[in-house]
């Protein structure tokens, strides 16, 4: 039985067939899930839309929590809760699927602070100085991350003109090892502010991209 975790995080919703204004990554996460169904049904798939249920941004007694020594306080544990169940999720998953526009160059602000709640010193990776200037090692290990993602520019793909102003897939693909993923993989939409032939050609080849992906991981391949 295969395990995706599926974490969207566009301040839009898709709903097939209701026309404009619809979030194209959240359709190529729908999109891959169909076709990865489609492929087996030995597949659990836990949701996480944090337009939904966003995550709390990190705080003084968030970090004080998380880095405390010896056993931890009622409060302490409350104030980790949502942590640790967003960890155990993490986890918990074999595939790990992350459907996210483009805001700002970046990343929206709930897909970051959902970030700050996984990466979590003992939890899912470790700190020891006695590994000179490399003291982080990650804990998990074994997942897949997929990126399907959306802009409305072009051209921010690794080797592209605009990759330098691509904050999105290169830090999600900087922080990959410390959700366990050791293979990472992106599928982007183009042009969305344009609304053009550009547009159309760019989505439809992410649609196909993603059918394919998802039918070489339902088969339980990570090359």
């Amino acid at each position: 039985m295969k395990s995706i975790l599926y974490v969207s995080s566009s301040a839009r919703k898709y709903h097939e067939g209701a026309g404009q204004h619809q979030s194209v990554s959240r359709m190529l996460g729908e999109r891959f899930l169909s076709e990865f169904k489609r492929h087996t049904d030995e597949v659990n798939v836990v949701y996480r839309d944090l337009s939904v249920k966003q995550p709390a941004f990190i705080d003084d007694a968030f970090m004080a929590a998380a880095f405390a020594k010896g056993s931890l306080t009622e409060q302490q544990r409350l104030v980790l809760a949502d942590s640790d169940e967003i960890i155990r999720e993490v986890s918990d998953a074999d595939i790990i699927i992350i459907a996210s526009p483009m805001y700002n160059y970046g990343m929206p602000a709930v897909l970051k602070a959902w970030f700050d709640m996984v990466i979590r010193v003992n939890k899912t990776f470790t700190f020891d100085l006695a590994r000179g200037d490399k003291p982080l090692e990650p804990i998990l290990s074994g997942k897949s991350l997929v990126l399907l993602a959306s802009w409305g520019e072009f051209a921010f793909r690794r080797g592209e003109s605009h990759y330098h102003l691509n904050h999105l897939s290169s830090h999600i693909e900087q922080l990959a090892p410390y959700l366990g993923a050791d293979h990472f993989y992106e599928i982007a939409s183009e042009y969305q502010e344009f609304a053009d032939q550009r547009h159309e050609r760019s989505r439809q080849a992410a649609v196909d991209d993603v059918i394919a992906l998802a039918s070489v991981l339902s088969q339980g391949s990570s090359e």
